[in-house]
Formats: structure tokens, sequence, C-alpha cells
């Protein structure tokens, strides 16, 4: 188990690298990342999923919102509570970084033994089943 915890380590410092440097924090990035896929969320949420503290995730999407990748808007059922929501910007930030790190994987999976792209392939559906866990939690 430790050999998979390190391994882990290693993918995301390597997704660290393969990612464009935007000025966006690795939080920040996955916060949009987050929005882009799952839809909005409630700013507790969204600190008690990246692991941060409530007051640390207000600044970030106050950062956020002051560069135009998020809106905050207030819930149609419950006026008290507040969704935070990505916008075409940050859908567009999100996108941009995924192609930039898609190419530079490109890049190192050609040169890869086809033996370990097939293997790395074949890992996909329990990386996300593993993810998905995780998004559970």
């Amino acid at each position: 188990m430790d050999d998979l915890a390190a391994t882990m380590e290693s993918v995301v410092r390597l997704v660290r690298k393969l990612s464009p440097a935007t000025g966006l924090s690795f939080t920040a990035a996955s916060v949009l990342a987050a929005l882009d896929r799952s839809g909005p969320r409630r700013l507790t949420e969204l600190a008690t999923v990246e692991g941060v503290s409530q007051p640390a995730m207000t600044q970030l999407i106050s950062r956020l919102q002051d560069s135009g990748f998020v809106e905050r808007v207030a819930d149609e059922h419950d006026r008290r509570v507040v969704q935070v929501h990505i916008t075409q910007a940050g859908r567009a930030q999100v996108a941009y970084r995924r192609q930039v790190r898609a190419e530079r994987l490109a890049e190192l999976l050609a040169r890869l033994d086809p033996a370990h792209h097939e293997a790395l392939t074949a890992a996909i559906p329990a990386i996300n089943a593993l993810r998905g866990l995780a998004d559970d939690q």
C-alpha cells in the first residue's frame, strides 16, 4: 500500500509539472475543475472537498471572482445560501489547462514503452473509481 501511496504522490507532482503557469494555485485550479465537473457548490462544501478552512476558501473564491472565473449566486430554494458557479471564463481556463496538460502528456506518452502506455490506459477505470470514492467522503 505504501508503494501505491507514493506513486499517487508522484502522479500529483506530474500533474503539477504538466500544468501551464497561469498564475492559479493548484487548489484554485482544482476548485475550478470541480465546479466545471460537478456544477455549483456551496463554499463550505468546496472547503471540505479541498481540505482547506472555510476562511481560506472564502479568500480563494473572492480571488477567483475578482478574476472573473466564478460568481456567487443565491440559492433559489434558500436565499440565505450562496452557491459558487463557474463562469465561461472559468470554463475556458479549465479547458486551456486540460489542453496544455494533454499535449504535454502526449509528448511523454509517445516516448513511453507501448506496454506501459497500455497499462496506464487499462488503469483509467480504477483511477476514476478511486477518485469517485474519495469524492463521496
